[in-house]
């Protein structure tokens, strides 16, 4: 059976992978989980005891034989990841895996205050940020420090690097890569990390690109809704703000489709209406959605709402654009009087004035306890991807 793996470095350069640290016996881990392997492209075969990973692109990749060593059984079978590209690309016990691990990850984040976990130790990591971010490239960054490992990063790629002197996307992979482990990388042109991913043969995690996708921060939402609601199977989700260039709104979309019975509403200024692919995806994979223009009722019928920015540095030029969506929904005291009470409310930060500070100290402001999983979401990602399960 053939597998796709992604080699740390060429087989003619002399420097060796970092080698796997011995894991305490006590957490279930081998050293021969720190093999990296991701699995086939759609028209390769799929080995049967892996949990199946939807790769995002058709880039081809070397394939090369599993080893026997490494075809557990199916009940044992440790989720390995390759790249992270898009939502799509996760099924649901893919997710339920990701979402296991970082439920560990919270674990070892309240104890490394007084043991600091070695699991990543010898490995670094390169944050490439070609757009300003604060929660993610820092939870990143946490994330990779919390389990031993180490950081290079740049805060702005698009102007403290040669990108500035015209470097190609490609040639600043292929030179980091020589450097580092695993990259995460943010850019303003969608479709940058499927780029990436192709040039590079270490993991590439997609941080954003463009208004294309955000699949860590989809993973950490529905994460979030999974650890406030208590269920992902039969949600009801509003989608609130800038759904025309919100990735995040995108991803989200996309990722909770995968499961049972969800209703989604979308409430947006005209001029930011969610994008017809999103839509016909939804309906291909049958989940019920409906276009609203009234943030009330659908706060009354929800069990998540899903606030976002009107993204200003989308608009180009374009600001009377800008200006006729900025303001028009707004979750303040009267969104709260008709919210579920078992309901939560979320944003991808940062917030402008599309949610009111009075709205902070309600229990079913979730936002912030939502950018804290993001931690617990990415330090689960940066353990599969470079030592497995």
């Amino acid at each position: 059976m053939a597998v796709v793996q992604k080699v740390r470095r060429k087989a003619n350069q002399s420097k060796p992978p970092p080698t796997p640290k011995t894991l305490n016996p006590s957490s279930g881990h081998s050293p021969m989980a720190a093999v990296r392997v991701i699995l086939p492209h759609p028209h390769l075969p799929i080995p049967s005891w892996r949990p199946q990973l939807k790769p995002s692109s058709s880039y081809p990749r070397r394939a090369v034989a599993a080893p026997a060593s490494l075809s557990p059984s199916p009940l044992t079978a440790s989720l390995q990841l390759g790249d992270v590209i898009e939502a799509q690309q996760f099924d649901r016990q893919v997710l339920n895996e990701i979402f296991e691990v970082a439920r560990e990850m919270e674990a070892v984040e309240r104890g490394s205050h007084g043991f600091r976990s070695r699991v990543l130790e010898g490995y670094l990591m390169a944050t490439l940020f070609y757009e300003p971010s604060t929660r993610t490239r820092l939870s990143f960054e946490a994330a990779m420090r919390r389990l031993g490992g180490e950081v290079l990063t740049t805060e702005n790629a698009r102007e403290f690097s040669s990108a500035a002197k015209g470097e190609t996307l490609e040639d600043t992979i292929r030179t980091v890569e020589g450097y580092s482990d695993i990259i995460v990388l943010r850019h303003f042109e969608s479709g940058a990390a499927r780029r990436a991913a192709a040039t590079a043969e270490i993991p590439v995690i997609n941080a954003g690109d463009g208004p294309g996708q955000h699949p860590t921060q989809a993973l950490l939402d529905v994460y979030t809704i999974k650890r406030e609601i208590g269920r992902l199977d039969g949600i009801k989700l509003g989608l609130v703000g800038d759904l025309a260039n919100g990735r995040t709104v995108r991803s989200l979309a996309y990722l909770i489709a995968k499961y049972q019975n969800i209703k989604i509403y979308f409430v947006s200024p005209d001029v930011v209406k969610m994008k017809d692919d999103i839509k016909e995806y939804l309906t291909s994979q049958g989940v019920e959605w409906e276009e609203s223009s009234d943030l009330l009722d659908v706060a009354s019928r929800c069990d998540v709402i899903y606030q976002t920015r009107i993204q200003k540095e989308r608009f180009g030029e374009r600001i009377d654009h800008y200006e006729a969506a900025r303001g028009k929904y707004i979750v303040d005291k009267k969104v709260l009087g008709v919210l579920p009470k078992h309901a939560v409310i979320m944003h991808p930060l940062p917030r402008l004035d599309e949610i009111t500070v009075d709205v902070d100290s309600d229990p079913r402001a979730a936002y912030f306890r939502q950018a804290k999983n993001g931690l617990y979401i990415r330090m689960a990602l940066l353990k599969l991807l470079l030592v497995g399960h």
